[in-house]
């Protein structure tokens, strides 16, 4: 019950602040930036999202054993992991837009190559492509929001923006269903690269010249990677990361497949399923956020924890298209308690560090290597068992995930708290 107060009061006072300042109520000095960034993110997202779902029961019809329709995922993860570190450093040194305008362009073009691609091996390769794109996008576009949030918001801040990739993976998924049961599978891959080359458009157009990029960190001493990675704080927040993206592969990869194999379910009503999760997960990013720069971020780590390790069990057990619904609510009840405490630490740690682009691209392959090892995992589970074994797996990852972080994060003091101690009792 205490939580609950702690919480409530937080979401009231979010409420209101959103009613009485309108478009003011986005913390940044940089609003253009800001909402340019958000709407870049949304429509890419949105384009991917009209995808992924699809992509194990296409896989699976062209012949993709669960092996294959995991390495369909994992190809992704596997190049934007290796990618990350090199394209988070190159924009702390070079800046934000050139990364932003050339990952965006890989993923228009990778649109193009999904509709003539016939094989399973094709859509590997394609996949290992658009990760590549991916290692440029996400984490140098996070980078650039931390770079523009003020100090004390960063909670609020990154729920805030965080509601452009949950509702635009919210969306996809059902506008994918409905566009692969009304058309083709290839009407979706096109309507993912009319989405991509948006983002692409308003990045050129609206994002300002490399020239005045806000970057706080520009032209100061390029901070060793050895002193980064050699943080038990920042290895707490990639150990849940990491935990909670290897759920989020095997839902994304094997859920479809099972709500299509065990209960015979069309294209919308899957859409509809992957999309509930990530929406419920989204619609909690802002006042969640909103409360972590107020109360314990630790607490609702392991809150959001606990509740992401039950949800994602409970498919083992579904009988019913119900129960697949309460799973993937639970599991999105979860991360949205837990994701805006996760991203808040990490633009503290940013700062920190003086390497805002260096921490969000470890924290974005700690994502990379969940999806890849729990898609990879989920797989064999499938082909040495059964489909239903993968959703135990994905339990363990999450259980242990939230204890790494409670163990990494009692190995040292935390300076970043008594910085927040001071800034609320100044």
């Amino acid at each position: 019950m205490d939580l609950f107060y702690a919480i409530k009061e937080p979401v009231s006072q979010l409420a209101a602040r959103v009613l009485r300042k309108g478009n003011r109520s986005i913390p940044s000095a940089h609003k253009g930036v800001f909402l340019t960034l958000f709407f870049i993110i949304f429509t890419t997202v949105t384009g991917v999202g009209i995808v992924v779902p699809l992509l194990p029961i296409y896989a699976h019809n062209l012949g993709a054993a669960g092996f294959y329709v995991a390495m369909i995922f994992g190809s992704f993860s596997l190049s934007r992991t290796f990618l990350l570190p090199f394209f988070g450093r190159l924009s702390d040194q070079k800046g934000r837009k050139p990364f932003i305008l050339a990952g965006l362009a890989t993923y228009a073009l990778v649109s193009a190559a999904f509709v003539y691609s016939t094989t399973v091996e094709g859509l590997i390769f394609i996949r290992f492509v658009q990760g590549a794109g991916s290692a440029m996008v996400m984490p140098v576009v996070q980078a650039y929001v931390g770079e523009i949030t003020p100090e004390g918001s960063e909670g609020y801040s990154m729920g805030l923006f965080n509601l452009s990739m949950f509702l635009s993976l919210s969306l996809g998924p059902v506008m994918g269903g409905v566009i692969h049961d009304l058309w083709s599978m290839d009407a979706a891959f096109v309507c993912m690269g009319l989405l991509s080359s948006t983002g692409l458009m308003l990045c050129l157009v609206f994002l300002p010249p490399l020239s005045m990029e806000k970057i706080r960190l520009k032209n100061r001493r390029t901070v060793p990677w050895v002193q980064v990675i050699r943080d038990w704080e920042l290895g707490a927040l990639v150990s849940f990361r990491y935990a909670y993206t290897a759920c989020i592969g095997i839902i994304w990869c094997f859920l479809p497949l099972f709500a299509d194999k065990a209960f015979g379910l069309s294209g919308s009503r899957i859409g509809f399923l992957v999309m509930l999760g990530v929406f419920v997960s989204g619609i909690l990013q802002l006042p969640m956020g909103y409360a972590a720069d107020r109360m314990n971020k630790r607490a609702m780590v392991v809150a959001g924890g606990a509740v992401s390790s039950i949800g994602i069990l409970l498919p083992f057990f579904a009988g019913s298209f119900s129960d697949l619904l309460i799973s993937v609510t639970l599991f999105g009840i979860g991360g949205g308690i837990s994701m805006p405490a996760i991203t808040a630490m990490a633009v503290v740690k940013g700062e920190e560090k003086k390497a805002m682009g260096s921490v969000m691209s470890v924290l974005t392959m700690a994502h990379s290597l969940g999806m890849l090892t729990g898609s990879l995992i989920a797989g064999l589970a499938m082909d040495f068992f059964s489909l239903k074994f993968a959703f135990p797996c994905g339990m363990a990852f999450m259980a242990a995930g939230t204890l790494a972080f409670v163990l990494f994060y009692n190995r040292h003091p935390k300076p970043w708290l008594e910085i927040e101690k001071r800034k609320r009792n100044p």
